[in-house]
């Protein structure tokens, strides 16, 4: 008899998960592109080098991104658990960071990581897409069969 084809199956991933392996990767990648960059750039200066002409970093920001980045591939490889409790963790710390971002900005001294308007920006979409990920698809993810 004729073997009938079976549809491929997916892999098990949960949306925290997926948003874990896409920005873990990102942030890896911006946070290597940075250090180019950054050559000539203190670790800590307020005012940093110019990334894609808006954003501002320095060696300590290139370093968060990395550290985060490598965080959330860790948690979705770890489990579907791990992966949305970093992403809450990581979105609700976005969300202050871009709520207290004008602060630094304008006080030098406080702003160790080199951020501009752009990174505030970027921070609270950053922490609208994991805060949505987090409460609006993980939820799909609960309803669906293992």
């Amino acid at each position: 008899m004729a073997e009938t084809m079976q549809p491929p199956k997916h892999l098990p991933l949960t949306y925290t998960q997926m948003f874990g392996y896409i920005f873990g990767i990102v942030y890896l990648g911006v946070g290597a592109a940075g250090f180019a960059a950054t050559e000539n750039i203190g670790f800590a200066a307020a005012i940093g080098g110019r990334e894609l002409h808006w954003f501002s970093i320095n060696p300590l920001h290139n370093l968060a991104h990395i550290a985060i980045g490598a965080i959330f591939l860790i948690a979705a490889f770890t489990s579907p658990r791990a992966a949305k409790a970093v992403a809450t963790v990581v979105g609700f710390a976005y969300l202050a960071l871009a709520i207290a971002g004008p602060l630094f900005t304008a006080n030098p001294s406080a702003n160790i990581l080199g951020l501009n308007f752009a990174d505030d920006v970027l921070h609270a979409l950053t922490a609208v897409v994991a805060l949505t990920v987090v409460f609006v698809l993980a939820r799909v993810d609960e309803y669906q069969p293992a």
